[in-house]
């Protein structure tokens, strides 16, 4: 790391055990007000807080921040500052994480991302491939056609393996699209040394949002087992190991710790892998779901079926398109504190039926056209996929502690 990176993150005295929230209702209703609505609100100190809890818990992993679960430049930066690598999948991905190597020497930038970026969508567009050959990318795959195209795109690739393992319990489930059979794998390394293509190692994903830790125990056991195969055939130079994502952010009280689930997995990585194996994981919710807040104000009001229904200006084709697109519960809280809840509906803004945050959301039943309404831990997989559609822009952001 730099010395900018060094003083970043070691100067910093964040409490490394989830803190409460330092920001106060009263302060995001100041926000609302002096910005409007909709307002989408990220604390950078809290990413620089959930990156350091990382580090403690897991301390032989390195994290790559993914940043398809929220690719603010802003958010990038703070954590390119901490000196975190960066998940990939696509051209504009890349351009994003390295916008901050301005003013670096070609030979730094160069080393920078050799070492700080990996390529983690397996299938790959062939002018892709040739654009980024020349920094010799780290990247993944988990086919033999991919290593075709490797071998004739992009010959100077690093390449890293995806294997298939349990996505049981996961919010949003991969394994059906991704990752090779671990009866293949061997043959796929041995199918891409033969095409010319460095193999460095194996990864591995449980699903986003996993729920059931022992996916992580499975999946170790699974790569540790592929590691002995490819060595027992006479490779043995595989040194890295990419844990993925899926750690689980704290939406409720149903999510287990993190320090718990990384007991789990530091318990199999030592009596798997050697200590002179790389690691590295690919957190994304895990780093931006708790510092990001959407502030909404209610546009409508009516009573359905004798249920209070209210009508905000932000809705499941913007800050809440988490709700089709990750399977996310996104609840919707009142700024009164000592107001009786009872079950309500939420709509979005648009002319669309589909446009429902929740029908069964608690909210005080004598909210008015105007008043204000909130949501936390809405920093992953919501502002990223939001739309333009039916004429609504996405919410305006505000990021503050940068």
């Amino acid at each position: 790391m730099t010395g900018k990176k060094d003083r970043g993150f070691f100067a910093r005295s964040h409490s490394l055990a989830r803190r409460n929230k330092v920001i106060t209702k009263q302060q995001l209703q100041e926000l609302a007000k002096e910005h409007g609505t909709p307002l989408f609100v990220v604390d950078h100190d809290e990413l620089r807080n959930n990156i350091a809890m990382f580090r403690k818990y897991l301390p032989r992993v390195v994290p790559f921040y993914a940043i398809k679960s929220n690719p603010m430049p802003e958010i990038v930066h703070t954590l390119y500052e901490e000196g975190a690598g960066f998940d990939v999948a696509s051209l504009p991905e890349f351009e994003v994480a390295t916008q901050n190597l301005k003013g670096m020497s070609d030979a730094d930038k160069m080393k920078w991302i050799y070492d700080k970026i990996i390529y983690a969508n397996t299938i790959k567009p062939m002018e892709m491939l040739e654009a980024l050959d020349k920094y010799k990318l780290l990247v993944t795959y988990d086919n033999f056609d991919e290593v075709k195209k490797l071998k004739k795109y992009s010959p100077n690739s690093r390449a890293i393996l995806r294997i298939c393992v349990p996505n049981k319990g996961a919010v949003v489930e991969l394994s059906s699209k991704f990752g090779a059979m671990p009866e293949d794998c061997a043959d796929l390394v041995y199918a891409a040394l033969d095409a010319g293509i460095s193999v460095e190692g194996l990864s591995f994903h449980v699903g986003s949002q996993t729920t059931e830790f022992d996916n992580y125990t499975i999946a170790l056991k699974l790569a540790a087992d592929i590691f002995e195969q490819v060595a027992k055939r006479g490779y043995k130079k595989m040194h890295m190991l990419d844990l993925g994502g899926g750690y689980p952010a704290p939406y409720d009280e149903s999510v287990k710790p993190f320090p718990v689930l990384a007991e789990v997995i530091n318990k199999s990585l030592n009596e798997l892998f050697p200590k002179d194996i790389f690691c590295l994981a690919e957190p994304g919710r895990f780093m931006n779901a708790t510092a990001a807040y959407s502030i909404s104000r209610i546009n409508g009001k009516t009573f359905r079926k004798g249920k209070p229904c209210y009508y905000i200006n932000d809705g499941a084709y913007h800050t809440y398109s988490g709700i089709i697109f990750d399977h996310q519960h996104c609840h919707v809280h009142s700024f009164r504190e000592d107001a009786k809840l009872v079950e309500c509906g939420v709509f979005g803004p648009t002319c669309d039926a589909l446009d429902v945050i929740s029908m069964h959301e608690q909210l005080p039943a004598d909210l008015q056209i105007g008043d204000l309404v909130y949501s936390d831990n809405m920093g992953a997989y919501s502002h990223a996929s939001s739309t333009w559609f039916n004429g609504f822009p996405p919410a305006k952001v505000i990021h503050i502690n940068l």
